[in-house]
C-alpha cells in the first residue's frame, strides 16, 4: 500500500489521468456495441413459408386470374390462434374451399399442413438482411440464433480467465493492445463470412478479446488514481458503456444490413489499437512484479505530464526502495489463481463476489438481449435504455463516497429486484408501464454493476487483480448465458423466469453486506496487505469488546 505515497508525489488525479481516461473511453463505448450487436444483426423479422403460387417469379398474373395476394395467402398458409398467417407451416394443397367460408364450421376436417420445405419469405421493411434471414434461423432452427450470443458470452468467460492470467503475468497494456488488434481482425472478418459456423467461431473469438479490453482498460485507470477518485473514474468508463448503447441504436438505424453494421462496429478498433500506444503501463503492476526500474520510469513520465517536475526529479531508485521495501520483498513471492481460494480472507471475498456478480448480471442481460419482447421499435428502445443507464450510473458517484460501497450496492440491488418483481405482475396490456419498469431495472442494474466493479477491484490485491477479474467474469458470464435460457421456464409459468430475475439481485444485495467496506481505503497490492487488514479488524473488534466489558 506504500505505492499510494508515490502516487501522491506524481499526482493522483491530474492531466495524465484525464488523458488516460480519454484514450480508454472510446474502447469501452464500442465494446458494448460488440456485446449487444445481435439485438440487430440477429433480429427476427416477420416471416412465412415460401409458397409456389405467390413467390415463384415464373408464375404470371394470368395464372392466378383476378385473385389478390391476400386471397392467395389465405388458401396457402393456415392461420394461428390470433388469425394471423402461421410462420412455420403451410398447407400441403391449396385450400380453395376456404374462399367460400363465411364462418367456422366445427364439422370441417383440419387441412393437412407441412413445414416450410422450400424456405421462408421475410419482411424486409425494418431489416434488409440479418443473420436470421441469411441462414434461415427460424422455426425449428430458431434455437441456433441464441447460440451466437451464448458463444460470444462463452468467449468472454474463456477470455477473462486466460486474459486475466496473461495480464497479471505480462502487463495490462501489452495484453490490451493485443486484444484490440485481435478484435479488429475477427470482428471485421465476421462481416465477410460465407457460413454460419465460421461466423459463430469468429464471434466466440471476438468475445474472448472484448472482456479483456474492458477489464484491462478499467485497471489501467484505477491503478493510476488516488482512492477518493476511483469511483469518479469508474463512473466515467461505465458511462461510456451507456453512450455505446445509444451509438449502437443510431448505427443500427442507419446501417440496417447486418454485414455493414458488423463492419462499422469493428473497424474502429484498428484506430484504437494505434492510439493505445500512448497508454502508460501501470507502475503499480510493474513494481509488484519486480520491475522497479520500469515502474520508476513510468512514475517520472506521469509526474512530467502532471507538471510535478520537482517530484519527477526526486524519484530515484533509492527512494523507491526505501518507500516500498516490504512490497519489493513480497514481489519475490509468486502468486497463482489458487491463492484466491487457499487464503481464508481472499477465499471469503472471492466466493461472495462470485455470487454478487452472478446475481446482478442475470437480470441485466435478461432484459438487454431481448429488446424485441418490448415492441418492434428496438432502435428507440436501445437509445432510451442507453440514455437511462447513463443517468442512473451517475448516482453511485453521488452516493458511494457518502454511504460507502456496501450500503450503495445493497440499495441498488434491492431496487433492481423490486422493479423486476413488480413488473412481473403488471398486465401485458399496460405496455408503457412495463417498458418503463424494464428501463428502470436496466438502469439500476447498470449502477449496481458499476458499484460491484469498483468494490471488487478495491478488495483484490494488485498482484492477482487481473486474474481475479477473469474468475469473477465466470460468474458474470454464466449469468449472462443463463439469462435467455431461463425463458424456457415459461412452459411451467410465464412469471417464473422474471421472479428469478428479481430474487437473485436481492439475495446478492444481502451477500454484499458480508464484504469489507473499502471507502477511502488504499488499494491492496499484495496478499499480505489483505491478511494485515483482516488482523487489524480482528484486533479492533477485540479491543472494542474489551472496552465494553471494562466499562460494564
Amino acid at each position: 500500500m506504500a505505492f499510494q505515497e508515490l502516487l501522491d508525489q506524481v499526482g493522483g488525479l491530474g492531466k495524465f489521468q484525464v488523458l488516460q481516461i480519454v484514450l480508454i473511453f472510446p474502447f469501452a463505448m464500442m465494446i458494448i456495441c460488440q456485446i449487444l450487436l445481435e439485438n440487430f444483426t440477429a433480429a427476427i423479422p416477420g416471416h412465412r413459408c415460401w409458397v409456389h403460387i405467390l413467390d415463384n417469379d415464373t408464375v404470371s398474373d394470368n395464372d392466378t386470374g383476378i385473385l389478390s395476394p391476400d386471397t392467395l395467402l389465405r388458401i396457402s398458409i393456415p392461420l394461428d390462434s390470433d388469425l394471423r398467417p402461421e410462420k412455420c407451416h403451410r398447407f400441403i394443397h391449396l385450400q380453395w374451399q376456404l374462399l367460400h367460408l363465411n364462418g367456422t364450421f366445427t364439422n370441417m376436417t383440419e387441412p393437412d399442413k407441412e413445414t416450410c420445405l422450400d424456405g421462408w419469405v421475410y419482411d424486409k421493411s425494418s431489416f434488409p438482411s440479418t443473420i436470421v434471414t441469411e441462414w434461415d434461423l427460424v422455426c425449428n432452427y430458431q434455437s441456433q440464433k441464441s447460440i451466437v450470443q451464448s458463444l460470444f458470452m462463452a468467449g468472454m468467460l474463456v477470455g477473462g480467465l486466460i486474459g486475466g492470467h496473461l495480464s497479471d503475468r505480462f502487463g495490462r497494456k501489452l495484453i490490451l493492445r493485443w486484444c484490440l488488434l485481435q478484435l479488429t481482425i475477427f470482428g471485421t472478418s465476421a462481416a465477410f463470412v460465407p457460413s454460419f459456423l465460421i461466423y459463430c467461431s469468429l464471434r466466440f473469438l471476438s468475445g474472448c478479446s472484448s472482456i479483456i479490453i474492458l477489464t484491462n482498460g478499467i485497471m489501467l485507470i484505477i491503478e493510476w488514481v488516488r482512492p477518493p477518485s476511483k469511483v469518479l473514474a469508474i463512473t466515467l468508463i461505465f458511462c461510456a458503456l451507456s453512450v455505446g448503447q445509444i451509438v449502437l441504436g443510431g448505427l443500427a438505424f442507419v446501417f440496417r444490413e447486418w454485414r455493414t453494421l458488423q463492419l462499422v462496429v469493428s473497424v474502429p478498433f484498428l484506430v484504437f489499437f494505434l492510439s493505445s500506444r500512448w497508454l502508460v503501463e501501470s507502475a503499480r503492476w510493474l513494481i509488484v512484479n519486480n520491475k522497479p526500474e520500469e515502474g520508476l520510469k513510468a512514475l517520472r513520465k506521469v509526474a512530467r505530464i502532471n507538471g510535478m517536475w520537482n517530484a519527477g526529479d526526486a524519484l530515484t531508485m533509492e527512494g523507491l526502495r526505501s518507500i516500498m521495501q516490504d512490497e519489493l520483498e513480497a514481489a519475490q513471492i509468486k502468486t497463482t489463481e489458487l491463492d484466491l481460494f487457499r487464503i481464508p480472507s481472499l477465499r471469503k471475498r472471492t466466493c461472495l463476489l462470485l455470487f454478487v456478480r452472478f446475481g446482478i448480471t442475470l437480470p441485466f442481460y435478461g432484459i438487454m438481449i431481448n429488446l424485441q419482447h418490448f415492441g418492434s421499435n428496438i432502435f428507440l428502445f436501445q437509445v432510451v435504455f442507453g440514455a437511462l443507464t447513463a443517468i442512473v450510473r451517475g448516482l453511485p458517484l453521488l452516493v458511494q463516497n457518502h454511504m460507502g460501497r456496501r450500503t450503495t450496492q445493497t440499495l441498488f440491488m434491492f431496487l433492481v429486484g423490486l422493479s423486476v418483481l413488480v413488473n412481473t405482475f403488471v398486465p401485458q396490456e399496460m405496455q408503457t408501464l412495463r417498458v418503463t419498469l424494464s428501463a428502470l431495472g436496466v438502469g439500476l442494474c447498470s449502477a449496481a454493476i458499476m458499484c460491484s466493479s469498483a468494490h471488487g477491484n478495491e478488495l483484490i490485491p494488485t498482484i492477482i487483480r487481473a486474474t481475479a477479474a477473469g474468475i469473477l467474469g465466470i460468474a458474470a458470464n454464466t449469468g449472462a448465458a443463463l439469462a435467455p435460457l431461463l425463458m424456457i421456464l415459461t412452459v411451467y409459468s410465464p412469471h417464473l423466469p422474471w421472479i428469478m430475475y428479481g430474487v437473485f439481485p436481492i439475495l446478492s444485495g444481502l451477500a454484499v453486506l458480508l464484504l469489507p467496506e473499502t471507502r477511502n481505503q488504499p488499494l491492496p497490492d499484495f496478499i499480505q496487505d489483505v491478511e494485515k487488514e483482516r488482523e487489524g479488524l480482528r484486533k479492533a473488534k477485540k479491543e472494542d469488546t474489551f472496552m465494553k466489558v471494562t466499562q460494564f
